[in-house]
């Protein structure tokens, strides 16, 4: 299959141009025969609120008018988008990403990591534990971008099942991540990788670009620069994402990151700090 990661600017507060530019880079995915396509972290609000009122005028709820529209392009052009967005439920504002198809609402993402920057400052923990989605032949999951700094994340989604990572960003030029959080959490769990990261600045923050899709071994299929806007494509076996065991010499190097495991010695892991 096919897999996209849209590079894109993002003007904050300005729902209504950022849906049009994602309907368009959507469009334009599908049209490339895309199947699923990453777009950036927050890509229909941004990102550097300056409090939890401006942020909450942007959000909506997965039902509201914007996940319709981005439904009903999914439906028309077949295929499957994950798209960041600030999602009301309640009276809780999250960082999250929704997972739309040709049948629409998929399910969500919630981030489930917080750091003090931007809008996590307002925003409530993900109460979701790492859903699993299904595009065409691929089962994803999704970390959104601090997310992806814990390697419990992505290990999850690949015990569960997962055959790819998908990875909404927006990893400010301060951040050294894109250099090698893709690759290493694509090689530790023998899994693809699609991280699709914000260019251009906002509020005093500039963007680091550098979308990456990587395959289960840690190779480069496709990287973009620091700040063009772009899409990233790369022609993936899903199921090979499943064959864990690697062979450099046939019985004398091989390796299985997901066998060799011994969760009896991981206690800690569990205890919290």
């Amino acid at each position: 299959m096919r897999v996209a990661a849209v590079q894109m600017d993002v003007a904050i507060g300005n729902g209504e141009r950022n849906l049009k530019n994602i309907l368009l880079q959507l469009k334009d995915a599908a049209r490339n025969k895309a199947e699923l396509v990453v777009f950036p972290e927050c890509a229909l609000s941004g990102y550097c609120f300056s409090d939890r009122d401006e942020a909450w005028a942007v959000a909506e709820e997965l039902s509201g008018p914007t996940c319709s529209q981005l439904a009903a392009a999914a439906k028309e052009l077949g295929c499957f988008a994950v798209v960041g967005l600030l999602e009301r439920q309640g009276q809780n504002l999250y960082n999250s990403a929704v997972i739309i198809g040709p049948r629409g609402v998929m399910g969500v993402h919630r981030k489930i990591h917080l750091l003090h920057l931007g809008v996590d400052r307002f925003t409530t923990l993900g109460d979701i534990p790492f859903p699993l989605f299904q595009a065409g032949g691929c089962t994803f999951g999704v970390n959104i971008c601090f997310d992806c700094s814990f390697p419990e994340s992505g290990r999850v989604l690949k015990l569960k099942g997962a055959q790819l990572l998908a990875i909404p960003t927006n990893w400010p030029i301060t951040s050294d991540s894109w250099e090698h959080t893709p690759k290493v959490r694509a090689t530790e769990n023998h899994i693809f990788v699609a991280a699709a990261d914000r260019v251009g600045e906002e509020r005093g923050f500039t963007f680091a670009g550098h979308s990456q899709i990587i395959d289960c071994e840690g190779k480069v299929l496709a990287e973009a620069g620091a700040t063009e806007e772009t899409i990233l494509f790369a022609d993936i076996d899903p199921a090979s994402a499943d064959k864990n065991r690697v062979v450099q010499i046939p019985g004398q190097y091989e390796y299985d990151r997901i066998a060799s495991r011994r969760p009896e010695m991981y206690e800690a892991l569990t205890k919290g700090s």
